[in-house]
């Protein structure tokens, strides 16, 4: 089996999501390559050379795959699987957004966020909410699978001697074009890669006092900053820090949730992490039934008794 694999990258930096996609990739059997398609990509497909597991790189360099467009990206791909028996993509933003697309032209069922390899056919994801977890099996004779980053192991950035190759593809669709992107810039480790996270709820009251408790906590661990759901959609903190089913899923290895109830879809986000502590004025919260560590108390109390004493 012949696996290609799409890079998430910036044009110059290649992302961890693609590590863990490539591991899954490399557990479905035979090669596996890995389609860098941006403009001036040319380090990141260096880079990508350099991963562990990666028989080959492809290389498409077009102005029309700079931005990532999935109107664009996705011909390019569904081309390139006539060689291929399986397109692995990270379940990211982007891969949620070209996976279907290509699974649509080649008609074959998209497998979304696989947990695990069972087969070169078999695997398994989440249903409910990841309450509950669905082994499904394939019949198309080519695979269309998404993969949830914190399920699998990074591979090495290292130890690999890929060869790069040019990939060509039709370039622009004409039916889209970017206008621009507002980027939130940070100090702070990116949410999807810290090892420590400190979130906050719709309980912190405001955005100002979402930022005077959650912001000196997380500095001092040298944490990322994440929200629930409520507290994205009340304005407390921007979208790219919602953590849950319908925003980030992470799996640090501490994470902190300040003033956060609990919520199906914001679990579904965070209980995989290795080390949960919850801080919350109710003790009947769901949170506390995942959390490792529980504070039932004042968040306005506790959180700066915390920080200092850190």
């Amino acid at each position: 089996m012949s696996v290609l694999v799409l890079a998430e990258h910036d044009n110059a930096e290649l992302k961890d999501a693609t590590l863990a996609a490539v591991t899954a990739a490399g557990q479905l059997g035979g090669d596996v390559h890995l389609l860098v398609a941006g403009k001036g990509a040319q380090s990141v497909a260096d880079a990508a050379a350099k991963v562990a597991g990666v028989a080959k790189v492809l290389l498409a360099d077009d102005a029309a795959y700079e931005n990532a467009l999935a109107e664009n990206l996705a011909p390019l791909i569904a081309g390139l699987m006539a060689g291929y028996d399986a397109f692995v993509a990270p379940a990211t933003t982007r891969g949620k957004n070209v996976a279907p697309r290509v699974a649509a032209a080649l008609d074959v069922a998209q497998i979304s966020e696989i947990l695990s390899v069972e087969g070169p056919d078999t695997f398994t994801r989440p249903i409910y909410a990841g309450n509950a977890i669905a082994t499904v099996k394939s019949s198309d004779a080519k695979k269309v699978i998404t993969v949830r980053g914190t399920a699998f192991a990074k591979a090495a950035t290292s130890g690999g001697s890929a060869s790069i190759e040019a990939a060509s593809g039709p370039g622009s669709a004409g039916i889209s074009t970017f206008e621009g992107a507002e980027l939130t810039k940070s100090a702070r480790p990116e949410l999807t890669a810290a090892k420590i996270i400190v979130s906050g709820g719709r309980a912190l009251g405001s955005s100002e006092k979402f930022h005077e408790y959650i912001d000196p906590l997380a500095d001092k661990l040298g944490a990322a900053v994440g929200a629930s759901r409520a507290a994205v959609d009340a304005g407390y903190a921007p979208n790219d820090y919602q953590v849950g089913q319908t925003g980030k899923i992470v799996a640090p290895e501490l994470y902190v949730a300040v003033g956060i109830s609990g919520a199906i879809q914001h679990l579904a986000g965070m209980k995989d992490s290795k080390i949960i502590v919850a801080i919350n004025k109710d003790e009947e919260a769901p949170i506390f039934q995942v959390a490792d560590v529980g504070l039932v108390g004042d968040l306005f109390t506790i959180v700066p008794e915390l920080t200092g004493k850190l």
